[in-house]
């Protein structure tokens, strides 16, 4: 694993080649391999879990209210890279974020203690873990502004356009309360929403079938 490893760190961190032998193989000492199934909670947290790198599958990453309402602020897939689970390294960050699996899962996991280590030695690893981390801002603002000043017709049909972008596909095999969950609204006013866009033939929806985007040059006139 040493190999592929090293690899991988060679191409995710620019600051890999700064590091000297010793704390290569540190890094690589306090990384584990772990699989998820879906459905699992990645971090709650609580804790400082570490830097998340996703080989396989996709994680998505949620704020929760006191009274259990989850809004979701991205999904991470292949490729992808999580510091927001590095709470120990990111110390100025001071909201909890929540991490899970939607699918099955192929991770790589870096201590965040042993990171952490690194980025206090490291000006070069300092200033990567919050250029990563800031960047990802875009994407919580872009979630917030849609919550906060855009009507839910509008949230939806963004949220349908970009979901079947991602897929590459009009069908998009979703219930209506995981799409509940990834705009933070409730179930209720989705599937009104959806009946809604049915009605207007601009979606057909199904139990077996899921949602099919029938005219998107509709939903787009939506968006602006």
């Amino acid at each position: 694993m040493d190999e592929q490893l090293e690899t991988l760190f060679e191409r995710t961190f620019p600051f890999w080649e700064r590091l000297d032998g010793s704390d290569k193989e540190y890094l690589m000492r306090e990384t584990t391999a772990v699989s998820f199934k879906k459905g699992t909670n990645v971090h709650d947290g609580s804790v400082c879990t570490g830097v998340i790198m996703v080989k396989k599958g996709c994680l998505r990453i949620y704020l929760l209210s006191e009274e259990g309402k989850e809004i979701t602020l991205y999904r991470l897939f292949s490729g992808d890279m999580c510091m927001l689970s590095a709470s120990c390294v990111l110390q100025s960050i001071t909201f909890d974020v929540f991490v899970d699996s939607e699918e099955d899962c192929e991770c790589v996991v870096v201590r965040g203690g042993a990171f952490n280590t690194i980025t206090e030695k490291y000006h070069e690893a300092k200033i990567f873990a919050l250029e990563t981390a800031l960047g990802r801002f875009s994407d919580v603002m872009w979630v917030m502004q849609q919550i906060l000043f855009m009507s839910l017709d509008k949230r939806l049909a963004i949220f349908l356009l970009d979901e079947a972008s991602k897929l590459g596909s009009d069908t998009i095999k979703l219930t209506h309360e995981q799409i509940a969950k990834y705009m933070g609204s409730a179930r209720e006013v989705v599937s009104r929403m959806l009946k809604y866009f049915v009605s207007e033939g601009m979606i057909s929806s199904s139990r077996s079938g899921g949602i099919k985007l029938l005219d998107k040059a509709r939903l787009r006139k939506l968006t602006l």
